[in-house]
């Protein structure tokens, strides 16, 4: 169960990393969305709350550095439950 949750943990902090920040939202909503699915199995809440808000503000229409802050505190939520595991 631990190496499934690094495992996890590190595919996130991959897909987020691999996220090219200035894409409209459709682009990044299928990423988004995966993120989030993936946190909620593995039990982050703090990125799954993260990713949702993000989800949010780009079906707000936020576009440019308010998105890619959104992505840097995802990539945090997810450092950050890594570190309390």
């Amino acid at each position: 169960m631990h190496d499934d949750i690094i495992t996890a943990r590190a595919e996130l902090t991959a897909r987020i990393a691999a996220i090219e920040w200035r894409a409209g939202p459709s682009r990044l909503a299928p990423d988004i969305e995966r993120i989030q699915a993936l946190a909620q199995h593995h039990h982050l809440p703090g990125a799954v709350a993260v990713a949702n808000r993000l989800r949010m503000a780009l079906a707000k229409g936020e576009r440019g550095v308010p998105v890619h802050r959104w992505l840097q505190l995802l990539g945090e939520a997810v450092a950050e439950e890594r570190r309390a595991a």
